[in-house]
């Protein structure tokens, strides 16, 4: 049996790496962390997405995070991850070294194959990791071919 068709193959969750590729070349540090955050330059979880036999896998790295804390949302087939990770410092007056850990808001959309329902979805969240798994969800029908008829004058 050949290898299961990826269905996120050239999928881009467009906001959020955008997003991962400015804060990778403003690089880390103070002067990043000291502007305030918003809905453009919250900070995106890590997420894996597999297949476990016909079951598909949401996993989102999330350390940090407390539970209720974290929203997670399906609304016209996008999968949307959203919440936020609080600073145990602060209010304490502290002087970083280093700091790489981003707080704040996040977000994180995913847009979902077709005929995925709430219906079918589970979430868990355990040692920081949200996992969403979606019932044969890995399980998609093939695309439709769309025939190209001639122009004809």
């Amino acid at each position: 049996m050949g290898r299961a068709r990826n269905p996120f193959r050239g999928l881009i969750d467009h906001m959020s790496e955008m997003t991962r590729m400015r804060e990778y070349a403003e690089g880390g540090g103070q002067a990043q962390e000291d502007q305030r955050r918003t809905h453009a330059t919250a900070w995106v979880p890590t997420t894996d997405i597999f297949a476990r036999g016909s079951d598909l896998v949401i996993r989102c790295e999330l350390a940090g995070v407390y539970q209720e804390d974290i929203d997670v949302s399906l609304a016209n087939g996008v999968l949307s991850i959203s919440g936020e990770r609080r600073s145990e410092l602060e209010g304490e007056e502290v002087e970083f070294y280093t700091r790489e850990r981003f707080f704040g808001h996040f977000r994180r959309t995913i847009n979902l194959p077709e005929g995925v329902s709430e219906s079918k979805m589970d979430a868990g969240f355990v040692n920081g990791l949200l996992e969403i798994t979606i019932e044969g969800g890995a399980n998609l029908p093939e695309p439709r071919r769309v025939r190209i008829r001639s122009q004809v004058d």
